[in-house]
Parts: C-alpha cells; sequence; structure tokens
C-alpha cells in the first residue's frame, strides 16, 4: 500500500509539473512579404517596391517581434533573396544565429516568387523537408526538432511548419479548394498525426469558402487543423472583426504595387493540428499570443498609419506600411519539457505507437532478455491497468489490449532493475 501510495504521489507531482513547467518557447512570426524580389510584376519595381527601403522596414518589424521561426510567402526565388534578409534584417546588430531553408519553388517561368522559412538555430535544426505541388503554386513543409539539452539521448519535440500562398482572387474559390485538396491529402497518406502548423496568406475572404472548411472540418481528426483563436467567420469588411484583418496596410488605389482598400481581410493565418492545440506531444500553442500584428482594431477599410495606430510606435507603423500590404501574425508556443527530462534520466530502449487504439503497441531494443512492467495511470493518478511482459533480445514487437475510453494517460514502464520511463499517451 505504501508503494502504490508513493506511485500515486510521484505521478501527480509528475503530471502537475508537466502541466505546468515549461523550458522553453518559440514565437512564430508569418509574413507576406510583398514581392521580395526584382523581378517582380511591372508595378512592383525599383521605384515603387525598392529593396533597400524594404530591408529598413523590415528589421525594425522584426527587432520589434524577435521571432524564433520566420515563414515568408513572396519571397523571390533562389537563394540570394534568403540570403539578403540574412545579411540586412536577421543576422544584423551582433546576431549571428539565423539560418534559411532552401525551398523549391514552382518551376514555372511566370512565378517569381516562393515560400520560405527562417529560424533561430540556437533552438531549432532543420529534419527533413517535404513540398505539395498544386495549381500556380507549392505547399512548402519543414519539420523542425528542437535542440533540447536531451538531445544526446535522442529526446526532443518535432514541428512541422507548412507555408502556402493559395490563389488570389474572388472567383477563384475552387481553385483554393484543389489546392487545400491536394495537401490534405498528402497529411493523409503520410499516416500519422504530428505537431503541425499550416500558415501563410490564404488569399480567403470568409470562412464559408470551402478550402477553408477543408482543413478545418477534414474527415479525418489526425490531419483536421484548427483556428487557435477559435474567430471563424464571414470575416471580409465585418467590423466584429477588424481586430485580425491582415489586408491591405494601405487605403489608396492599387495601380502601384501594394493593393489598396484598407484593412479589410483577413487573408493571412496560422492554424494548428489538434496535437499542438492541446499539447499532445510536447508542444502546444498560446492562443492569447496570436496577434496581427500592428492591428489594434480601429482602422476597417483604412491605413495602417492612419488613423494613428494605437498598438505600436509610429515609426513601427511606418514599417509596416513601407513592408508589405500585408501585416505580419504570430503565435507563441511552448514546449513541455518534464517528460524530455524524466526520460532522459530514467531511460528505456521503449517506443511507444502514440496514439493508441484499442490496442497499445510498444517496440523493445533491449540486449538481453528482460522483464518488463507496464503501468497505465489516468492524469488524476489513478493505477488503471498492471501488467508483466517478458521481452527477448533484440527488437520486440507487443500488443497489449487497451480497453479504456478516448483521453490523456500516463504508462510507465519499469524493467527487471527498476530503471522506469514514462510517457504521456492519448487514445482518440
Amino acid at each position: 500500500m505504501r508503494k502504490l501510495f508513493y506511485i500515486l504521489l510521484t505521478f501527480s507531482i509528475l503530471y502537475t509539473i508537466s502541466a505546468r513547467v515549461f523550458a522553453d518557447g518559440i514565437r512564430h512570426m508569418h509574413y507576406n512579404l510583398m514581392y521580395y524580389t526584382e523581378n517582380g510584376p511591372d508595378d512592383c519595381n525599383a521605384s515603387t517596391n525598392n529593396l533597400n527601403t524594404k530591408d529598413q522596414a523590415f528589421k525594425r518589424i522584426v527587432k520589434e517581434i524577435m521571432p524564433d521561426v520566420l515563414t515568408v510567402n513572396e519571397l523571390g526565388k533562389g537563394n540570394v533573396y534568403s540570403q539578403r534578409i540574412l545579411d540586412n534584417v536577421l543576422n544584423t546588430d551582433g546576431i549571428d544565429y539565423f539560418a534559411f531553408v532552401s525551398s523549391p519553388a514552382n518551376p514555372s517561368t511566370s512565378i517569381s516568387i516562393c515560400n520560405g522559412l527562417f529560424y533561430d538555430t540556437r533552438k531549432l535544426m532543420l529534419h527533413s523537408t517535404f513540398h505539395v505541388t498544386t495549381s500556380g503554386t507549392y505547399f512548402n513543409a519543414y519539420r523542425m526538432y528542437y535542440r533540447s539539452r536531451e538531445l544526446a539521448q535522442g529526446d526532443t519535440a518535432f514541428i512541422t511548419f507548412i507555408v502556402c500562398h493559395l490563389k488570389a482572387g474572388n472567383g477563384y474559390e475552387d481553385t483554393r479548394y484543389a489546392q487545400a485538396q491536394q495537401l490534405m491529402n498528402r497529411l493523409v497518406s503520410i499516416g500519422r498525426a504530428d505537431n503541425y502548423v499550416l500558415c501563410g496568406d490564404f488569399n480567403i475572404y470568409n470562412a464559408s469558402e470551402p478550402a477553408y472548411q477543408h482543413f478545418v472540418h477534414h474527415a479525418n481528426p489526425l490531419v483536421r487543423f484548427y483556428d487557435p483563436i477559435d474567430r471563424e467567420g464571414e470575416w471580409y469588411n465585418n467590423p466584429e472583426f477588424a481586430d485580425i484583418f491582415t489586408q491591405s496596410t494601405h487605403a489608396g488605389g492599387s495601380n502601384y504595387c501594394f493593393s489598396g482598400g484598407g484593412m479589410d481581410n483577413r487573408f493571412d493565418f496560422i492554424l494548428v493540428s489538434e496535437f499542438i492545440l492541446n499539447g499532445y506531444s510536447k508542444i502546444h500553442c498560446l492562443p492569447s499570443t496570436y496577434q496581427a500584428f500592428g492591428q489594434d482594431g480601429i482602422r476597417r477599410n483604412g491605413s495602417i498609419i492612419d488613423p494613428t495606430n494605437t498598438c505600436v510606435s509610429s515609426v513601427i507603423a511606418n514599417a509596416l506600411y513601407n513592408m508589405s500590404d500585408h501585416l505580419p501574425v504570430i503565435l507563441e508556443y511552448q514546449l513541455d519539457a518534464t517528460l524530455a527530462v524524466e526520460d532522459a534520466v530514467l531511460s528505456l530502449p521503449v517506443s511507444v505507437v502514440n496514439p493508441v487504439g484499442e490496442q497499445l503497441l510498444l517496440t523493445t531494443h533491449f540486449a538481453h532478455d528482460e522483464r518488463l512492467s507496464l503501468e497505465l495511470f489516468g492524469i488524476d493518478g489513478r493505477l488503471l491497468q498492471r501488467d508483466e511482459r517478458s521481452v527477448g533480445a533484440g527488437t520486440t514487437h507487443l500488443s497489449q489490449n487497451f480497453p479504456h475510453p478516448a483521453g490523456a494517460y500516463l504508462l510507465r514502464l519499469t524493467d527487471a532493475q527498476g530503471r522506469a520511463t514514462v510517457q504521456k499517451i492519448v487514445k482518440w
């Protein structure tokens, strides 16, 4: 009885810590750079869209936000423009730790821009990339891993940023829907739930558009996306959503590069998978940090500088005005490091398939025959199930009945020497 008491006490403390103590955070900034290239359309030239002017404005914005991850649309093709952003914007004033990921761009010769990702190498590293080809654009996906203190023991957190730029304009709803379908089909084919972030310029006017509905109400819950701030609605020119409008920073005509019309659209988004929304796999988002940067909610159909901006300084407001006809969108994520520490100190060569179904599936990699104890606890500390299994040397695959309802659980695995590891598992 005393042993059970201490086990329950340990899990109670572990659960409290894992829910409330975080080692680090990631600030994510997404931004449509509005033709950051010298090869834009005729009305976006060295006079109306000068890169030197953009660099000065961009640097002010970045220094104000201080992102750890920067995802972008409308970046010029070729690494020369990514390198320019590093040299003139990110790695300046004594900073030297940002890097970029080379992004394959749509090979169409008529398209001079692509998506991109920049990151703080002190916190994140690139694991892999993939892209999804659609009509007129790519979805670029970047799977990153966190440089945790436990990385040497193989313990880290993964997050995949998917950057898109959907077809612009009224009348292209079907095209945007087809593009959304191509991405979601690819995620379904990957076949796993993950820490996915979908960000970009969706060019969607209202939540009723089929592309948006396909993202957030997809039939497969493993790949479905969620709006962190839960602001689904008919956005276009609706004063109820003025605080999240991201386009346009200019209220004048659209006869030169920058789109006019003032703030009346929510075009730019950061959506997250359920894993990130609920923190199922070491990373979760903080919805209260989501913002259209520079948007104070009182400039419907007005520019970012008129009337006077009440949430950023005039210097920053003018930088937003000069940089792009879109506003950046920001979201922060926190990393649950408690499980990482626990796994590093008390590690066992066991991997668990997560989320679980009717069977709990494990794979062990012991150097010799071993006796393994499995204890399942509810998040309230109650012991729900205890079993012992013999495993052989080498790789062994185990399956265990899991007759428990959907929810979150803690699984403790202990070998004959008393070494243990704890993993949070989820059943849909």
